[in-house]
């Protein structure tokens, strides 16, 4: 470390975004504590010190001082800033797109709200097209050919971009057990990043192992039609086909 702080991850078992900060946390060998709270029901001491009512926040402590950061992005840059070990490219260029497809990233996590709180089997079908035509334009971002081959977005070397996307496959994960969504057809680079991702240590660890019995029923309850197909049976031995014709 730069910086002898103690850093403190306020976070939720479910958020991506604070999974983002935990994975980059991980890779730069940063120790921290993580401490998980209910944003259906918020502590004071956090209504308090976030501005946005918001997880992750990040709890710098120095002798005598707290900084509270918040928005993931915003924590990233900061770990960047004061942490050994860096996940951004050194290149100016090569900085800004991989900061541009951190966006993209949050951006899909908008269209993955969007497909489970669909309230029709038409809504659902739609949004599931729209993901697949995001992950479309990962697809050709994504180092197929030598020299540029690599299991990571920017190829052999792990990046805060796969920091962003490991969150977002889990929702995949989820959706698999749950039918048959055809969002990654026809993408192999995406399906082999998906699987180096599901594989690298640092994102398996961002999340507690009760998190897929988490999620499910999170997606039951939302009263979507995805929710729907849960209640119809056990999505993990009878998917249904739910790919558009």
């Amino acid at each position: 470390m730069k910086r002898a702080d103690t850093l403190i991850l306020v976070s939720h078992p479910l958020c991506p975004y604070v999974q983002r900060a935990a994975i980059s946390l991980a890779e730069k060998g940063v120790p921290f504590e993580r401490i998980d709270i209910d944003l259906a029901d918020k502590p004071d001491w956090f209504k308090a010190i976030s501005p946005l009512g918001k997880v992750p926040l990040l709890r710098v402590q120095q002798t005598g001082d707290e900084t509270i950061i918040f928005e993931s992005a915003v924590i990233l840059e900061f770990l960047e800033e004061t942490q050994a070990n860096p996940l951004h490219p050194a290149d100016p260029y090569a900085r800004a797109r991989h900061r541009a497809w951190i966006e993209y990233g949050s951006a899909i996590l908008n269209a993955i709200g969007r497909l489970y709180s669909a309230s029709s089997e038409a809504g659902l079908l739609a949004e599931s097209s729209a993901l697949s035509a995001m992950f479309d334009r990962v697809e050709v971002e994504l180092p197929g050919d030598a020299p540029r081959s690599g299991p990571w977005f920017a190829g052999n070397r792990l990046s805060l971009v796969d920091a962003v996307y490991g969150p977002v496959f889990r929702y995949l994960d989820a959706f698999d057990r749950i039918g048959d969504f055809g969002i990654l057809d026809g993408k192999p680079l995406v399906q082999a990043w998906r699987k180096a991702l599901s594989d690298r240590p640092s994102i398996r660890q961002a999340v507690a192992p009760d998190y897929p019995q988490r999620l499910q029923a999170f997606l039951r309850a939302k009263g979507s039609f995805l929710s729907s197909l849960i209640r119809q049976g056990d999505p993990a031995t009878a998917p249904r086909q739910v790919q558009p014709a």
